[in-house]
């Protein structure tokens, strides 16, 4: 069935789809309107699961910590500030091997209040243990919960789903959304290997000693890094059953690119105008779509980006006294490779401000240099 929706809407509908049994929700703009409409279908009995309202973003995660570790498919949502708070249990979630789903509608944190789209929130997240995802549409949203459940099961880690406020969250398109009986093909029923159960008791989070904490930590590691290899496996079913293809990157006329642009969320949608209109004009540019961030997918990093002769990253974010995250991690990720290409880094988008064809284009062409220093600037292009 085909239906205009909006992106948070999409994501409520993968919940649905998802058949997740616990929902915690507390409302914080822009996410709210996610668990509205899922509370809306607990109304109606379209979900038969346990919708929590909550007093915190806290103890959104904590309550599903429990449901979770009760052998339940859980899910919850936030963004900017109530994700910080959350930081204290993302660390305990991905500690307890908990395969919860969350979205992330990215919003910008304070300082000063601001509402709108900015990936700071999230990526002050990415050393918790959480997969980090990110979407550029509203059917990328609904598909990759469902995908996100599969990778999250598989792997036994939590996973973010990371899509820009308002610009997506807020805006309706076409979606796709699938047969309930063909995506319990896709995503069977959660059948947790650990779980509370009188008949066979466990321990769950209890003190860890200095003889164990070190290995329990390379256990989260190495989980981490196997979701490099289950991922592609879990898009290719998926693709099997939807036909709609996904993976670690999404690449766009990169093969014979000598600059390679670099973007996470809506703002790949607005650079794929200005890709096509400088390669009319007989300019050899291409596109990387950062889908799967932590893990970080270094080998597949290296293969695209290693041929260029540069590499520009668009960052909606900001690592103060840093730069741009993305460009940060892609440096390091090509820094031990035979070929590296200077990484140009721009900032841009910060707390909503629209980024328009233009302004990409401006930012390419800004950094067009023969010889690039090895220390290369940070570029705003603020416009005042």
């Amino acid at each position: 069935m085909k239906k205009a929706i909006k992106g948070n809407h999409a994501v409520s509908h993968g919940v649905r789809l998802s058949r997740v049994g616990v929902i915690s929700a507390y409302p914080i703009t822009p996410q709210t309107t996610i668990v509205e409409e899922l509370s809306e279908m607990c109304a109606r009995r379209e979900i038969d699961a346990r919708f929590i309202k909550v007093e915190s973003e806290h103890s959104a995660m904590a309550s599903l910590i429990g449901a979770a570790t009760a052998g339940a498919r859980t899910f919850t949502a936030s963004s900017g500030n109530g994700l910080l708070l959350m930081h204290e249990v993302l660390h305990w979630t991905a500690g307890a091997r908990l395969p919860i789903v969350m979205a992330d509608v990215n919003r910008a944190v304070s300082g000063v209040w601001n509402i709108w789209a900015e990936q700071t929130d999230s990526l002050a997240q990415r050393d918790t243990g959480w997969i980090q995802i990110y979407c550029e549409s509203s059917q990328e949203l609904l598909d990759g919960v469902l995908m996100a459940y599969r990778l999250a099961e598989k792997v036994m880690l939590p996973v973010m789903i990371a899509y820009d406020a308002f610009f997506l969250s807020h805006t309706t398109e076409i979606v796709d959304i699938p047969d309930a009986d063909v995506v319990d093909r896709f995503l069977p029923p959660y059948e947790p290997p650990v779980q509370l159960n009188f008949d066979d008791p466990r321990m769950f989070g209890g003190f860890f000693s200095t003889d164990y904490f070190y290995e329990h930590r390379y256990t989260v590691q190495q989980a981490s890094q196997e979701a490099l290899n289950v991922y592609p496996e879990v898009c290719r079913e998926f693709n099997a059953h939807f036909g709609r293809s996904y993976d670690l990157v999404e690449t766009w006329l990169t093969d014979d690119a000598d600059t390679i642009l670099v973007t996470a969320g809506a703002i790949t949608s607005v650079s794929r105008i200005v890709i096509e209109r400088l390669r009319s004009q007989g300019e050899k540019v291409g596109l990387m779509k950062l889908r799967m961030f932590r893990p970080i997918p270094v080998e597949c990093w290296r293969k695209v980006l290693g041929n260029a002769s540069r590499v520009v990253v668009i960052d909606r974010n900001l690592s103060v006294g840093v730069g741009g995250v993305f460009a940060a991690e892609i440096r390091s990720a090509l820094y031990a490779s035979d070929r590296h290409p200077p990484v140009y880094s721009a900032i841009a988008g910060l707390g909503g401000r629209d980024v328009t064809p233009e302004d990409v284009e401006g930012i390419l062409h800004s950094m067009k240099v023969d010889d690039p220093s090895p220390d290369i600037p940070l570029y705003w292009g603020l416009k005042r």
